[in-house]
């Protein structure tokens, strides 16, 4: 043999190795950051120290203070006013807050800096608002009780030091996920449901959903509950709202059409729970938070954004299909439910418009402009419901066209009830 062949040989047996320890490295062996659990004192709420121990989540949570549009087209992290792309907002909030300011959402990171700044807030706002904006909740619900909801926000201001990040999900000490919203926790121990005892895959829904869900402010005391009682569904939570639960009967009334309206509050939770993914046992994080492996070390992204922006490591885990035929079937679904969202919106907005002339006509059946008033309030709690989702329907694309369509029906059944009212054809 020559010396050469020899030489060749050895390289390869070399090359050989090297790539049997990297993959036995990469596939084989635990991660460190699994296996290393950093001392991070209970009352430790700035996201930076616990990035001195969990470098590589930390450094992908800096990434939600990115602003960027999504790749889809819908949703993103850019704060514009909604209503420039749907300008049928600023008549279906006619009267409240959310006709003044109605921002895409930015990422954590800013969730109280958007909340002060936002021209939703003013003197009078209660303490509730920021249940779901800061880690900081921990301690105040801790030391006040619920008695926080019902203090002036502007006094608890100077308490909230940091946005949400890793305290809302995680023990310090063991890095085990948990919840601290005690309105979700006092919902679920309403279903039935053990939250200490809940399996791993199911905190990784539970600590989204106790913030990405509906709510309600309890008439008085401000306390905020999760309308959850007969179920998830809008149609459930409608029914729930109709039995006026706590004497809360509205959230505000429409000064055109008089109705005793409803706004929902992104129910992203709700949305999934009853979709293809949630049935199949895939949790929120695997989806938002995927993970990633870097030198070696595979992690959790804390990048919490749009799966369009991790095809590979967020939807190829489970799908066969490449990067390019997924993106494409995500916008078509979100192509086709923002359609039939903006025809619900317009059709409510008319609708609005309608019922407020036939009120005003010199004869008027009043029962048949109650039934008018509340069916607009049924229609607008679906389209809202859809629209303040942050998935473009994505999340249970049949329940979302099927409840949008609902609500163009609701509608149009609103319009004809106030017209039959006044005897007239607005």
């Amino acid at each position: 043999m020559s010396k050469g062949n020899i030489i060749i040989k050895v390289l390869a047996a070399l090359l050989l190795i090297v790539l049997m320890v990297v993959l036995i490295r990469v596939f084989l062996l635990p991660p460190a950051a699994v296996i290393k659990l950093a001392a991070i004192a209970e009352n430790e709420y700035d996201p930076a120290v616990w990035g001195k121990s969990y470098p590589l989540q930390y450094q992908s949570y800096l990434k939600n203070k990115e602003m960027s549009a999504s790749p889809t087209g819908f949703g993103g992290s850019v704060n514009f006013q909604k209503s420039a792309k749907e300008p049928e907002i600023l008549m279906n909030f006619k009267g409240m807050a959310f006709s003044k300011d109605y921002t895409e959402d930015r990422g954590h990171p800013y969730a109280m800096e958007d909340l002060i700044e936002t021209k939703r807030v003013g003197p009078a706002t209660s303490g509730s608002c920021m249940t779901c904006k800061t880690a900081n909740l921990k301690d105040i619900y801790m030391e006040m009780g619920w008695n926080y909801a019902k203090t002036p926000l502007a006094e608890l201001l100077p308490r909230i030091k940091h946005a949400v990040n890793c305290v809302n999900c995680h023990d310090p000490q063991t890095m085990a996920l948990r919840v601290i919203n005690p309105a979700f926790i006092e919902v679920m121990e309403r279903r039935g449901i053990d939250l200490a005892g809940a399996p791993r895959e199911a905190m990784r829904s539970y600590v989204c959903a106790q913030c990405h869900s509906e709510y309600y402010f309890q008439p008085e005391t401000s306390r905020v509950i999760f309308p959850w009682d007969k179920g998830l569904s809008p149609q459930d939570m409608y029914a729930y709202y109709r039995d006026i639960p706590f004497g809360f009967d509205m959230d505000w009334q429409h000064p055109d059409s008089q109705a005793k309206m409803l706004k929902a509050q992104h129910p992203d939770y709700e949305l999934f729970s009853g979709g293809v993914h949630a049935a199949s046992g895939v949790s929120c994080a695997d989806c938002h938070m995927p993970y990633m492996r870097e030198g070696g070390r595979k992690y959790s992204s804390h990048w919490v954004t749009s799966p369009m922006k991790t095809v590979s490591a967020s939807c190829r885990t489970c799908h066969t299909q490449d990067e390019k035929w997924l993106l494409e079937r995500v916008k078509k679904v979100q192509n086709h439910v923002w359609e039939l969202q903006h025809t619900a919106g317009r059709t409510i907005a008319r609708a609005h418009d309608v019922i407020g002339k036939a009120g005003s006509a010199p004869k008027v059946n009043q029962k048949e402009m109650e039934k008018a008033r509340e069916l607009i309030r049924q229609s607008q709690w679906y389209w809202d419901f859809i629209a303040a989702e942050n998935s473009m329907g994505f999340h249970n694309p049949s329940q979302a066209l099927s409840t949008l369509g609902q609500s163009v029906d609701l509608a149009h059944q609103a319009i004809a009830a106030a017209n039959r009212a006044a005897g007239t054809q607005y």
